[in-house]
């Protein structure tokens, strides 16, 4: 068959490339072979490991032109260089551009081949847009798709439509079945193949540890240097040896030498083709990369009979080496855990003799298979026999089934990178998922499936699970306070062994985790924490433990951000009579033993004992209540547009009929997935108030306590004129709400909270609120023909504010809660009277209006010394535009934002249509739990049934 290999830059001859040129000669005794590289990277000229793979270059990547005769000259083509590519995002891989386009467009279209191998997700989306429909499409993948990030995008929208997957480790399989489903393509392992041949084999005597890797961040040697810092000193007679070039080349050489290791540190350059000889020379192998798809170096190095020391990061180290019997592996950046496993290498002879035979043996499984042709031969089997076009469609059809109106599956989660995978976990985990009960695996672990449970609810169930299990042990411990929305409880050092052991008695047979931690509080070992007298020689500085937890929908995930800490507090070596905590606290980290008198403290319905400092109110507590007030339309109702009908009719406006209105319009129930982002991820929000004219939601349960429906003529009183369909009218008379509190929050209903946030994000403890402004500046002009009212009422905001402090207001506020004041809203009644009454008596937007919720509250209070500025994670997404509909997938994805906000400002190219599906889709997936304020809801029985435990969490 005609093959050819699609890569990125095939002269830079890292491990990936090296894998494809291995795979490609291996390949090239059946078949015809050639390799395709995007980019050349360097001017010299370059020879094909293998003559009989001849490789093609498009662009000369240093002169940014094309190699083929295109009749652009010079000048264009950087032009085109310098442009951004049309089918790969730059998040995803920045190396690609506009030139790269078109002269992939160009060598795809009529490609002469019968099997083309992308090598990245990047090279995938070109392929699934200009590879013709009869060539069969495999995509081998190089890197480790779990933890990718961005550039893992493409294979979230066109893996479908690959006619199969390669992946050099057997554990990214899991990955894929679990992203893409019933849509996932024929799967094959295809790992690196070392050639066959005489391979020369160490010594071990060399006192040589070899690290071979591209010089990049994900390569980790800036922590190999700072290890061999600690080892060199012990063992000067022994070198490391880094072979490999890169973009970090310059700067860790630099690194090595501010360390002093340039005489025993050696930065070789680029790494060959064939290291053969290199690894001959060398008596320890050593990998400090955070991810390895490939394993190369490491196969290569165990042929060659040497043992290996490396990071157990994803996914190949653990595949590759055994542990303990060809090498040893050590938690991914645990500077510590490498040092001590170099050393135990270097020094124990017998041992590196012993696994050094061992690899030898080992690497016989690295031989070259039949992987490759059985996959081709099968593709071309379901080709010739008119299955393949049919696979591929059903693969299509479960693929959008699954993404929706985006294109973009979810991608599963991830182990935690910590989690040390051993065969004892692998069975206990096993066993588990074969108990009867709504267990079920998902991001890597055992998962508990919850459809009622909010992230403070699993908060609160962590800490009272943790807390259960000291009791039962007898072990002295109490609840601290951090800046973490996780529960931390504090037992001192002396307790350590027993708290493993009382861990590991608790919960055996249970899907409950435990990380260890070090002094940074970062998560060193990951296990189930049945297993933790496996770990009772760990010196943790504290322990995490946690039940994951997963929504049916699997769109929602809580895992070990949302466990207790178990801090091992000890004896200040400097002072007797204080004690210390490894991690800081809110009353620092260093505590008098006078101070540790315990009290009561009741969290969720359960008392627990603290130190007598945690239960006051600390400096920046926020001690007073907060509420959420809602502005909503039922735009639909037949009665509501009958009577903003008349009030159009008598302005001499034209009017619709109100059934015509009613049919078209659009109800995406933003606002019932806005009170649930309350009830997930804001429970301290004591009252919500809901402001409407004459409507309810058919939804809501009204007689929920915290909920209250206020019609506008409980907040127009005799102000005002109604009914009203302005905006910034009943923004302005939000604080005569009765019974709201002093300090309140202001929602549209397109504007969600997206991840557990705290009081303190919107008020200082002395009570000012804080404001968000945006960069998006108010034009200097007066108000003009054309403004969006929008403007004008900003512009009018900055003729009062300019005419009472004498300063000019330049910036609007982002799209986000408004922090508010009942008091400072009555001092603007009294301070511009007029400008609040004429907005209140505007029936529709007007040229007049004044925006008081929105920027006039937050510029008053900054001048009277009430409001302060802050800052605030925001999204925001205007749906009716295709070019940002595709953040709603990075929002689902990463939940990095503090709160978004989904708008449509009608002025976009996405259907109504399909707007409504695109959030019909996406809502329910980022808030999967009904709200307690749902009528019939899981909560909401809950609530009714006494079962919600109340703020404080």
């Amino acid at each position: 068959m005609r093959v050819a290999f699609l890569l990125a830059q095939a002269d830079v001859l890292g491990d990936a490339e090296r894998a494809v040129f291995g795979h490609a000669t291996e390949l090239a005794d059946r078949h015809d072979v050639r390799i395709i590289s995007v980019f050349k990277a360097r001017r010299r000229r370059f020879a094909p490991p293998d003559p009989r793979v001849p490789v093609t270059f498009l662009i000369e990547s240093p002169q940014s032109r094309a190699v083929r005769r295109s009749g652009l000259d010079a000048a264009a083509s950087a032009a085109l260089t310098a442009l951004p590519s049309e089918i790969v995002e730059r998040r995803w891989d920045d190396r690609f551009n506009r030139l790269a386009d078109i002269e992939l467009e160009y060598l795809l279209h009529d490609i002469d081949v019968d099997v083309l191998v992308t090598t990245s997700p990047a090279l995938l989306a070109y392929a699934a847009r200009f590879a013709p429909p009869d060539v069969m499409t495999v995509h081998h993948e190089l890197r480790v798709p779990e933890v990718a990030g961005p550039a893992v995008e493409p294979l979230l929208r066109h893996i479908t439509r690959c006619d199969a997957v390669t992946l050099p480790c057997a554990r990214s399989q899991e990955w894929f079945t679990e992203t893409f489903g019933p849509g996932t393509p024929p799967l094959a392992v295809v790992p690196p193949a070392l050639a066959e041949g005489f391979r020369p084999r160490s010594t071990l005597e060399t006192r040589m540890v070899t690290l071979v890797a591209r010089l990049e961040e994900t390569s980790g040697v800036a922590q190999a240097l700072a290890a061999w810092a600690q080892v060199s000193p012990l063992h000067p007679t022994w070198t490391l040896r880094v072979i490999g070039d890169g973009p970090l080349g310059r700067s860790l050489t630099g690194r090595r030498d501010q360390l002093g290791l340039h005489s025993s540190v050696q930065f070789v350059g680029e790494a060959p083709p064939v290291l053969a000889e290199e690894w001959a020379k060398a008596s320890i192998a050593l990998s400090t990369a955070r991810e390895d798809a490939l394993g190369l170096s490491l196969r290569e190095a165990q042929a060659a009979g040497v043992p290996v020391v490396a990071y157990d990061c994803p996914n190949a180290p653990r595949e590759v080496v055994y542990e303990g019997h060809t090498g040893l592996l050590a938690t991914p950046d645990d500077t510590d855990a490498l040092v001590a496993a170099l050393l135990n290498m270097m020094e124990n002879a017998e041992m590196r003799w012993s696994m050094g035979n061992a690899a030898v043996e080992a690497a016989q499984r690295f031989r070259p298979t039949d992987q490759w042709d059985q996959l081709f031969a099968a593709l071309d089997a379901d080709r010739a026999a008119g299955r393949r076009a049919e696979l591929k469609a059903e693969r299509v059809a479960a693929h959008a089934l699954v993404s929706g109106v985006t294109g973009q599956a979810r991608a599963a989660a991830a182990a935690p990178r910590s989690t040390r995978h051993t065969s004892k976990l692998e069975a206990a985990e096993e066993r588990l998922l074969k108990q009867k009960g709504a267990l079920v695996r998902d991001g890597g672990q055992v998962c508990r499936v919850v459809d009622a449970e909010t992230p403070f609810d699993i908060v609160q169930a962590n800490l009272a699970m943790t807390a259960s299990a000291l009791e039962a042990a007898r072990i002295p411990y109490f609840v601290t306070r951090t800046t973490k929305v996780r529960h931390s409880v504090a037992v001192h050092s002396s307790h350590r062994e027993a708290v493993l052991k009382a861990l590991a008695q608790s919960f055996q047979g249970q899907a409950v985790y435990m990380a260890l931690l070090n002094d940074a509080d970062a998560s060193v070992t990951t296990t189930l924490a049945g297993l933790a007298t496996d770990y009772l020689q760990t010196g943790c500085s504290g322990v995490r433990i946690y039940q994951s937890v997963v929504t049916p929908s699997r769109t929602l995930r809580l895992g070990a951000a949302y466990g207790c800490t178990i801090a091992f507090w000890d004896d200040d070596p400097e002072d007797p009579e204080s004690i210390v905590s490894p991690f800081r606290t809110l009353i620092g980290g260093r505590v008098p033993k006078a101070a540790l008198r315990r009290v009561p403290m009741v969290l969720g319905g359960r008392q627990y004992p603290t130190l007598e400092a945690f239960s006051q109110t600390l400096h920046h507590d926020i001690a007073f209540p907060i509420d959420a007030v809602y502005t909503w339309v039922d735009g639909a109702d037949i009665s509501w547009l009958e009577r903003k009908n008349a009030v159009l009719a008598a302005k001499g406006i034209e009017t619709e009929d109100a059934a015509t209105s009613a049919a078209r319009f659009r109800n995406r129930d933003e606002l019932r997935y806005s009170l649930r982002s309350l009830d997930m991820y804001a429970p301290w929000i004591r009252n919500i108030y809901l402001v409407t004219d004459r409507q309810v939601p058919s939804w809501l349960d009204t007689s929920h306590p915290r909920v209250r429906v206020v019609d506008h003529t409980e907040i127009f009183g005799n102000e005002g004129a109604l009914p009203t369909y302005n905006s910034h009218a009943i923004e302005s008379r939000l604080h005569h709400i009765e019974g709201l509190a002093e300090h309140f929050l202001y929602f549209n209903d397109d504007v969600f909270a997206a991840r557990p946030i705290q009081p303190s994000l919107f008020f200082l403890g002395n009570g000012q609120s804080k404001h968000f402004m945006s960069s998006n500046a108010i034009p200097m002009n007066p108000i003009a023909d054309g403004d969006e009212f929008s403007r004008m009422a900003a512009k009018n905001n900055r003729q009062l504010v300019s005419w009472m402090f004498g300063r000019t207001l330049v910036n609007s506020f982002i799209h986000a809660p408004h922090p508010l004041r009942r008091s400072v809203m009555f001092d603007l009644e009294k301070q511009f009277p007029d400008a609040l009454r004429n907005t209140a008596h505007n029936q529709l937007r007007d040229a007049s209006d004044v925006s008081v919720a929105s920027s006039l509250h937050h510029y008053f209070g900054y001048y009277t010394g009430r409001s302060v500025p802050g800052g605030i994670s925001s999204g925001f997404v205007n749906v009716g535009l295709s070019g940002q509909v595709k953040k709603l997938n990075h929002l689902l994805a990463e939940r990095s934002n503090d709160v978004f906000c989904l708008n449509d400002f009608h002025d976009g190219d996405i259907s109504e249509d399909e707007q409504d599906a695109t959030l019909a889709a996406f809502l329910p997936s980022y808030f999967p739990i009904a709200s307690q304020f749902e009528a019939g809801s899981p909560r909401n029985q809950l609530f009714h049934a006494g079962s919600l435990p109340g703020w404080p969490l």
